[in-house]
């Protein structure tokens, strides 16, 4: 967005926090500030000077330095308020205010006159802050699963102290899953930050911040509640009707099942003919393919006209994203292709200001100051449904965990398998526990993996496997031991096959080499009765016995 620049007075309130101590800052010694606030969150900068004199015969003393200087978490307040309008009757001046964590900040030590030797009075800060959420989860690499839980309970327990969340979106946050793994690592890319933005992007949800309340909320459509503020024409210097790119793709959902796939497609009237978005899934369940019908329809929007404001000054009534205005009846408004009376609601508002008198002692301790002021808002219709979100990598999976095979058949000893039947699905899985996270139980899928079809050789309780961990899915990569009294000597070079419940109650196959020579052994055994059948050079071996105790 672009805006011209105009000389306007502003009270700038600052008040930094630095090591649980908040500064408060005169307004008259705020140099320049800069705000980019976006309906999801914000980022800014601003520079002030603070008086340090006392060792000069002064009276004041710079208390901010030694805390500036500090790696604490550091807090910063910028509220901007207008000083006067032209507007009639006069509204009530209201003010804009964020509330940030600093990023990055410096400082200049400034002397009283420019000429070396010359005693230092005066130092200018500066800090550059973003919101909350932003600045800490994308440096936030968790790597957690957590099953039978909701994603609520997901961000509640990711949220901290500082990034307080509003929640209003039942169908997004508040179903019990099975499993929902975050495999957020460093050298993969995505953070925590990435990996919401993902989530409420492709699960079609609503983020907006909140800049009253200095709250994230997540929600199912867009706020529709408050009372629009009316514009007041003279403020605005310059009016830009914009257009956004129309979406010319239909939707198709692919199901890639073997049995019973299907093509399901999803039309819009801007769509061009051939043009399409294909959505592969694999899956036996129905439900599934409908939902995701369902989820894509809804995604599948197109975009209203944008008004693009540039200001002449900062207004009596601040703005900030989320806010709704009423648009001037004027014949000049309606001449830009608007109606008179429209209501917008606010999406994008950047400002930015440089005091006209830049020097340490200019307007020292005054109450507001004067700046160079620019201001652009973006509007968008009231009815609109898109969300505009930030920029994000998408999180990718796999990631790759051990887990122990769970079967509840037979006798605690007994290496037993067992097929779960999920009660809403009717689909078979494996139960997994993940020692790595308190034993938590996953679920794979019942099928043989890596054997052709007519090896049946379902995998034991107790073994070790390799799991592959997807958001919400999990499966069996591959096999990590061998079954107990499974392997054999390495002089024999021999393999053999093991089933059973244990080696005391079960069948023996092995083929082994003894003295070079081939040996074949078969053997059934329960406790101490045993069957054996036994091939080697010129004998043949078949046996029936109650061994001894």
């Amino acid at each position: 967005m672009k805006a011209d620049s105009f000389a306007d007075r502003l009270k700038v309130a600052v008040t930094l926090t630095a090591g649980g101590t908040p500064h408060v800052i005169p307004p008259g010694d705020v140099k320049s500030f800069a705000l980019n606030l976006r309906s999801f969150g914000f980022e800014g900068r601003v520079a002030f000077d603070l008086a340090d004199n006392k060792s000069a015969g002064g009276l004041e003393k710079d208390t901010l330095k030694k805390a500036f200087l500090e790696q604490d978490l550091m807090e910063v307040q910028l509220e901007l308020t207008a000083v006067h309008t032209d507007a009639a009757p006069q509204p009530a001046l209201t003010s804009l205010k964020v509330k940030g964590l600093v990023s990055e900040r410096s400082l200049v030590e400034v002397p009283g006159v420019p000429r070396p030797g010359a005693p230092l009075l005066h130092r200018r800060y500066e800090v550059t802050f973003q919101d909350a959420a932003a600045l800490l989860w994308s440096q936030h690499f968790p790597c957690v699963l957590y099953t039978q839980k909701t994603m609520k309970d997901v961000l509640d327990a990711h949220k901290g102290t500082h990034i307080p969340l509003v929640y209003d979106w039942s169908a997004g946050l508040d179903a019990t899953c099975p499993q929902l793994f975050l495999g957020l690592t460093p050298e993969h890319g995505a953070s925590f930050y990435d990996f919401f933005l993902w989530y409420v992007d492709t699960r079609d949800g609503v983020l907006a911040y909140d800049y009253t309340a200095a709250k994230y909320k997540l929600s199912t459509a867009k706020a529709a509640e408050g009372t629009p503020v009316k514009l007041w024409g003279p403020d605005v210097d310059h009016v830009t009707v914009r257009f956004p790119e129309v979406p010319r793709h239909e939707v198709t959902v692919l199901n890639a099942v073997a049995e019973g796939p299907s093509t399901r497609p999803i039309n819009q009237k801007s769509a061009v003919t051939g043009i399409r978005h294909d959505v592969l899934l694999r899956t036996p369940i129905t439900n599934d393919v409908d939902a995701r019908v369902t989820l894509e329809t809804s995604r599948l929007k197109v975009r209203g006209k944008e008004v693009e404001l540039g200001w002449k000054r900062f207004p009596a009534t601040a703005l900030v994203p989320g806010s709704l205005v009423k648009l001037p009846t004027t014949e000049a408004w309606a001449a830009a292709g608007l109606s008179g009376g429209e209501t917008f609601r606010v999406r994008t508002l950047a400002l930015r200001g440089d005091a006209l008198a830049s020097t340490p002692d200019a307007e020292h301790l005054s109450k507001n100051g004067g700046f160079e002021f620019q201001m652009a808002t973006l509007l968008e219709p009231q009815a609109e449904k898109w969300v505009d979100l930030p920029p994000y990598l998408p999180p990718t999976w796999p990631r790759y965990v051990e887990g122990l095979i769970v079967s509840e058949m037979g006798d605690e000893p007994h290496e037993t398998w067992q097929a779960y039947t999920d009660a809403k699905t009717s689909q078979d899985g494996y139960k997994v526990k993940i020692p790595l996270w308190a034993n938590q139980i996953v679920t794979l899928p019942f099928n043989p993996n890596l054997l052709p079809g007519h090896f049946y050789f379902p995998a034991y309780k107790g073994e070790r496997v390799l799991v592959g961990l997807d958001f919400q899915q999990a499966w069996l990569k591959r096999f990590l031991d061998w079954r107990d009294t499974g392997r054999m000597p390495a002089d024999g070079q021999g393999t053999h096959l093991l089933v059973g419940k244990t080696p005391e109650n079960g069948t023996s196959m092995k083929h082994s080499y003894v003295d070079g020579k081939p040996v074949f052994l078969l053997q059934r055994t329960n406790a101490k009765d045993t069957a054996r059948i036994e091939i080697k050079e010129g004998t043949l071996v078949i046996r029936v016995k109650e061994e001894p105790a």
